[in-house]
């Protein structure tokens, strides 16, 4: 167990031991909660489903089909299988 004094600021100064273990370097960030116990919670935070909203939006590009997804496999395909024959001719 590590113990931590708080300032008269508020601030914590969380023990080198705890960061290391957490994974911690200078600069990253931490997500803190408290549990219906009471009992403070700290991970290192990481990507959260919802950092991702929007990241898939390309308002320039209009929505593709089933059929079209798969046409363009069967292209990927072929094109492979051709490319495939081609370099094991001698």
């Amino acid at each position: 167990m590590a113990t931590a004094t708080v300032s008269k600021d508020g601030q914590v100064t969380i023990p080198r031991t705890i960061l290391e273990r957490l994974g911690v370097a200078a600069g990253d960030k931490l997500d803190l909660w408290v549990n219906p116990k009471g009992e403070l919670i700290i991970r290192k935070a990481g990507r959260d489903w919802r950092d991702l909203g929007g990241s898939l939006d390309r308002p320039v590009q209009r929505p593709i089909t089933v059929e079209e997804m798969n046409e363009a496999i069967g292209r990927f395909h072929a094109e492979d299988n051709e490319r495939i024959l081609r370099e094991s001719k001698p």
